[in-house]
Parts: structure tokens; sequence; C-alpha cells
């Protein structure tokens, strides 16, 4: 089996917990900045291509900050992810909204901000026009119902989803939108999630593309942009493949050039919006044994729980678990890996062959680093953990404190004990 290395040794995880206790999310600001140059060049034939970071993934300043750095936008869902991109500097086409059964504050904000609006639903023309108004550039998302399939197999369910318009309903709301004052148009889409193919893209751009002609035909209306939205995974186990983002951009590459392009439509701008593929593997959740338990199974019990990574106890998703120091060991030990919940589904591994694992040791649960801190909650009355950064010089930072107490009680108003005085 191919062995899946933590950025971060033992030594190095010591250090930073003697200054921010477990358990706590860690971050790799050499990595993240590495991978993002290398989503940009593998797209750099396009002129006007942009990667809009999904904040819903990761919402945390610092992180937003190191993308901006590295020229990417930000993909926002509600109207404290248009906050948060605001507080970082994110204006205009700087920013995707993205968004479903929108509220009206939420679309007021993205209209107000100048973002790329993408509307969910044919609906949504009058509702926009009535709440904010009609922008100039403009964008719709499409489902085309039915499966989606590689031809290797079904990727998922496009004909299931909630999200996006027909292809009827979309040349109807460029119509109207047309008629409203709109000048420009994108179309965006997303068919599968976390695909560890390099096929993916390439595909979804061909039925992007040759929808765009389509409706660029059918409606007269001008395609500035076509958003490939996520979906481009990351390799979870250590027996997985991992995409190639650099063959991924050539086949849209090939794609473009051979619909678009015949077309008269070289100068559309292609987007991206990953939010797993830029962070996961550049995040872990650090956390250290507190216990064992040993009765019909081996159970070990750590700092953290699900309220810190829900995923596997959500979906029964596969993290990959290091015991720091302890790399080179036999994996000969069986054990469930657990948190406090009350919960029998709090568990980050289930029957995981791991090195020997004592007391105080200190686990390392890889790809965290998108949809991890994000998912959180406070289910029996835990609190959210800290985020920290592993700086490209060594140094750690902390970029989001721990939640007191405090911070449980704060939106509390029923006795004088829960009020701050």
């Amino acid at each position: 089996m191919t062995q899946k290395l933590p950025f971060v040794t033992l030594e190095q995880a010591q250090a930073i917990i003697a200054d921010v206790p477990t358990p706590f999310h860690l971050y790799d600001e050499k990595g993240i900045r590495e991978n993002a140059r290398r989503v940009n060049a593998a797209f750099a034939w396009n002129k006007g291509f942009k990667e809009y970071f999904a904040v819903k993934a990761t919402p945390n300043p610092y992180i937003l900050k190191i993308l901006q750095e590295e020229g990417c936008g930000v993909d926002c869902s509600s109207y404290t992810e248009l906050l948060m991109s605001e507080a970082c500097g994110f204006t205009g086409s700087d920013i995707m909204f993205s968004s479903n059964d929108t509220p009206v504050q939420d679309m007021q904000k993205a209209y107000e901000l100048g973002a790329y609006i993408n509307l969910d639903d044919l609906t949504h023309v009058e509702f926009l026009q009535q709440v904010a108004g009609i922008p100039k550039t403009i964008c719709c998302r499409y489902n085309p119902g039915g499966v989606f399939d590689l031809g290797n197999g079904i990727m998922d369910n496009p004909g299931d989803a909630k999200y996006g318009m027909s292809e009827d309903q979309m040349a109807q709301a460029y119509t109207k939108l047309m008629a409203l004052g709109a000048e420009e148009f994108g179309i965006h889409a997303f068919l599968a999630s976390n695909t560890v193919t390099d096929e993916y893209y390439p595909k979804l751009a061909g039925i992007l593309f040759r929808l765009a002609v389509r409706l660029h035909e059918r409606t007269g209306a001008k395609i500035k942009f076509i958003n490939l939205s996520g979906g481009v995974g990351i390799a979870y186990r250590p027996e997985q493949r991992s995409n190639d983002i650099a063959k991924i951009g050539e086949g849209v590459r090939k794609q473009y050039e051979e619909i678009l392009v015949p077309a008269g439509l070289g100068d559309v701008a292609l987007f991206t919006e990953m939010g797993r593929y830029m962070l996961a593997p550049y995040g872990g959740l650090v956390t250290t044994v507190l216990h064992e338990k040993h009765i019909y199974k081996e159970y070990i019990g750590v700092d953290a729980c699900a309220a810190n990574l829900m995923r596997p106890a959500m979906y029964g998703a596969y993290h990959h678990i290091t015991v720091l120091g302890k790399e080179s060991k036999p994996c000969d030990h069986k054990y469930d890996i657990t948190g406090g919940l009350c919960e029998n589904n709090d568990k980050f591994a289930i029957d995981r062959m791991l090195p020997k694992i004592d007391k105080g040791d200190v686990l390392f649960i890889h790809d965290t680093g998108a949809h991890g801190f994000s998912m959180g909650y406070n289910y029996n009355g835990k609190l959210r953990s800290a985020e920290v950064l592993l700086k490209e010089d060594g140094s750690h930072q902390l970029i989001r404190r721990a939640e007191t107490p405090e911070d449980y009680f704060a939106t509390f108003d029923f006795t004088p004990f829960f009020k701050k005085s």
C-alpha cells in the first residue's frame, strides 16, 4: 500500500500543542500556495481563467487571503460568506455568488458587492429584479437531468439534484434577462462530487461548451464565461490515484478548441470553483489519545469528536490516520478510533490497522482542509476547535481560537446567569 504521510512531524506538532491544546485543525501554507499555482498553470492557456475558491469548504479569512495572493477569487453561497469575503478585500468580479432558496438579504448583498450572481432557477429572474436589480453580467445554473456517467460507471444523478435549470429554462432566463438589461452571460453546472478521474472536467466542459453554442445561437446572448464549478476530488485513501490537474487542464483545452473556437466563442473565459481539491490535502485534524478501552473490540478514545470532523459519522467517509512518531512502525493492531459524543457513529475509523497506540500519542487525521472544521457543530455542548496555520518558514499562527463556554452561551438570554454584564 502506498504510504500517506502527514505534512507535520511529531516534533512540530508537539511544539504547536505547547501553544494550542488539541484538538485543532492544522493547515499547510506551503502546500496551499503550491497547489494554487499548479491549478493556475494548468489553465493558463485561457486568458480569462480564474479559480473561485468555495468559501463553504474552509471559511477562514487567513486562508482566503493566501488564495487571494495566489490570484484566486471566492465562491460564496450565503450572506455571511459574502461578508467574510468583503472583509478580505474581495469585491466585484472576484466574487461568484451561487446559492439556492436565496434570502432577500443575501441577494441584495451580492448585488451591492457587484458579484457575479448565479441564478439557480427561472423564477429567480423576477426575484432578483424585485429585490435588487439586474446586473449587466449574470450567470445561470444548468441541470441536464438524467444521470451523469463517464462510460465507466455512473458518477452522479443530476436528475435528482435540486440545483439548476433545464436547457429550455436557461434560454427563457437569458431572453428575459436581456429584456431587462443584461448584456453578458455565464453558464454554471455541477454534475458530480469528489471525482478521482482526469476525465470529469473535460467531459463536463464538452457538455457546457455545446450548451453555450446552442444558447448563443438560440437567444443571441453573449457568453462571457463558463464556470466548471467543483467536483474534482482528492485521494483520501493511500491506494487511490490522485487527479493530474495538468492533464485535466489539457483535456479541457482540447474541448474548448474543438467546440467553442469554431463557433466563434474563442474569447469565453473559464472559471473553476474548487474547495476540496484546493484545500483538503493541506489540512489535518490533530488530536491526542485520552483513553484505551478493551471490550469486544479495541477502542482508542481521542479528544476530538465528530463535532470537529463529521464526514466519517455522516457519510462513512474514509480519512487516513497517522500516529505521529510511529510512521515506520508496523500497522499490526486493529482499532476503532472514537470521540466522546453520545452517538455510536462518533468514530473516525472502524477496524483500522494502525501501529500500537498508547495514551498521550498524537494522531494526525488527514485531508480535513476542506469540509472539515466548516461542518462542525455543538452537539453535546462540544466546543469547536482552534485552527492553526503552519507557515512556510515552519512557524505556526493561530488563525481561529477555540470556542469557550462563554461563546456557547453567548446567544442565550434566559436568566441573569446567561446575560452578559
